[in-house]
């Protein structure tokens, strides 16, 4: 009986940190490995490759535990969220709230033990980064596109794992590899804000899928060419061979044609939203395959 119970505590623990859901942990650390790979210095080596990928899974672990305290009770409300463990009741906020203050301490003391020559840096960017994460799940109260805020969030991947490795932020690489993070973010959680956008209509909170309208769709297409187009700067700027062009330009394609299968807006479509978000974890990790395999 009582290893039962240890066993539901263990499962809701996860699918808090929605460990248990690979897609979205993998969508984090894929513009990370953009920006290690795209460093001017040699490859990471794997100290700092595997510290950056544990902080990636502590740090998505600590937003997800964040928006669910912060949405528990819009949570109960829609379909899709009602079985999280804090809308279930499966677990308390004050054992939430636990957690989230262990893996911010684990998050920090992780950032401690990077390189020395971008530790400080990497500091600084961590502390500024932890209140954005906080007040992200906030933010559809409050702002019409939340999904910016995300998208800043989002941003941190490629920023800290750089200054880590590097000891710096000054390179035009850096800047684009940011920028392409920033509008393929944008652009994929725009369409996941879909799948929820009868309900956000219901309960009266923001999304750039409600405030864009009829722009929606177009504004996703501008942010995955604009993905697609600051990548391909960065690999011209570190003389990417043809590998990784011929990567890019079919991963692009199949980035539009993916649009395409979530609009118009129809039960088939929002069927088609789940497999649109796993389709870019597999289309920005084999971009991150082609930088590797090409430098």
């Amino acid at each position: 009986m009582l290893r039962k119970v240890l066993q539901i505590k263990l499962n809701s623990f996860f699918e808090l940190l929605r460990w248990d859901k690979p897609t979205g942990r993998l969508i984090l650390l894929i513009p990370a490995g953009w920006s290690l790979y795209l460093t001017p210095g040699s490859n990471p080596n794997i100290d700092i490759l595997l510290k950056i990928i544990f902080g990636g899974l502590l740090v998505s672990g600590l937003g997800c535990v964040a928006n669910d305290i912060w949405d528990k009770k819009i949570d109960q409300k829609v379909i899709r969220t009602q079985n999280r463990p804090l809308a279930a009741n499966k677990l308390g906020l004050k054992t939430a709230y636990l957690i989230l203050l262990f893996l911010i301490l684990c998050s920090f003391f992780l950032t401690l033990s990077l390189p020395e020559k971008g530790r400080i840096l990497s500091i600084a960017l961590a502390f500024l980064a932890l209140p954005i994460i906080l007040i992200y799940p906030s933010s559809k109260r409050w702002f019409k596109y939340p999904q910016l805020i995300l998208s800043i969030c989002w941003g941190f991947a490629v920023l800290i794992p750089w200054a880590a490795n590097e000891g710096n932020l000054k390179s035009l690489v850096l800047l684009c590899c940011w920028l392409a993070t920033i509008f393929w973010t944008f652009g994929f959680d725009t369409v996941y804000a879909l799948a929820d956008k009868k309900y956000d209509l219901e309960i009266g909170i923001n999304s750039s899928a409600v405030n864009l309208k009829k722009n929606t769709k177009i504004t996703i297409q501008i942010c995955y060419f604009l993905t697609s187009a600051f990548l391909a700067i960065c690999g011209f700027l570190n003389q990417l061979n043809f590998i990784f062009w011929a990567i890019l330009l079919i991963t692009a394609f199949f980035m539009q044609k993916d649009i395409l299968k979530v609009f118009p807006e129809n039960k088939q479509s929002i069927k088609n939203i789940g497999n649109h978000f796993k389709n870019q974890s597999i289309y920005g990790g084999v971009i991150l395959l082609g930088i590797i395999i090409a430098s």
